[in-house]
């Protein structure tokens, strides 16, 4: 494994975030994003990974993350590129423990190794950062149940995305991995579905997992999956790869 950790570029344009996200933030964040920022707010509520210390992988400003999640957490980092966001997730949070961290854990297959040794005994929270980053070498899930298995971290991620209305916007839950057919089924009824798929559904391959629909824009619809797991105990001299 390289020695050279990559770390994070300074940067307002990027897949996940910039100033484009922030635009529409400031547009949209109230009135349209309301109801998927609410299903953000009851997933984290449920989700006790039994840390104290909490690492925010893509948390933008934090326009997802419900007032007082932070809170329940007496240390939290945050790996973030964007230097607006960074300030505005600081002035959104003004009583947390919060610091920043520049180590790219994104950027090749070794990334989420790193993070795992830079953080032992820590939560991990992706922020929809999975999937509007593309897994260097694989897919996310591989990475993640190779280097993280001894952590317990908790993710929600774009699945796909399309420009079609869906039929019914209800949340729903699946208790196994499904074909991703099945899971579109549970919100778009037949006819022609054109979507761009992130290569993040059923996250982890262990389940349960959970989906929302996100109108990121009036014609732009994702769907969003929650998926999460509780630290596992490693076999004697196991190593993080």
């Amino acid at each position: 494994m390289p020695d050279a950790s990559p770390r994070l570029r300074h940067h307002l344009l990027h897949p996940s975030g910039g100033l484009v996200y922030l635009l529409r933030a400031l547009r949209y964040r109230n009135r349209l994003w309301a109801p998927f920022h609410a299903q953000v707010a009851a997933w984290l509520e449920g989700w006790n990974p039994g840390h104290d210390r909490l690492i925010l992988i893509g948390p933008n400003a934090g326009h997802a993350l419900p007032p007082g999640f932070l809170d329940r957490f007496q240390q939290v980092v945050a790996l973030e590129p964007d230097p607006l966001a960074r300030l505005g997730l600081r002035r959104r949070t003004p009583g947390t423990r919060l610091s920043f961290s520049s180590l790219d854990c994104l950027a090749d297959d070794h990334g989420l190794a790193r993070l795992a040794r830079a953080y032992p005994d820590s939560a991990i929270l992706f922020c929809n950062v999975l999937g509007q980053v593309d897994a260097p070498g694989g897919r996310w899930s591989d990475l993640i149940l190779h280097h993280l298995s001894g952590h317990a971290w908790g993710s929600y991620h774009d699945v796909i995305s399309t420009r079609r209305q869906p039929e019914r916007q209800a949340s729903a839950h699946a208790l196994r991995p499904e074909r991703l057919e099945a899971t579109l089924s549970r919100f778009w009824s037949g006819g022609e579905l054109a979507v761009v798929d992130h290569g993040t559904h059923c996250l982890g391959e262990q389940g349960p997992f959970s989906y929302a629909l996100w109108q990121i824009t009036p014609k732009d619809w994702h769907l969003v999956e929650w998926a999460c797991q509780a630290a596992m105990k490693r076999p004697a001299g196991a190593t993080g790869g």
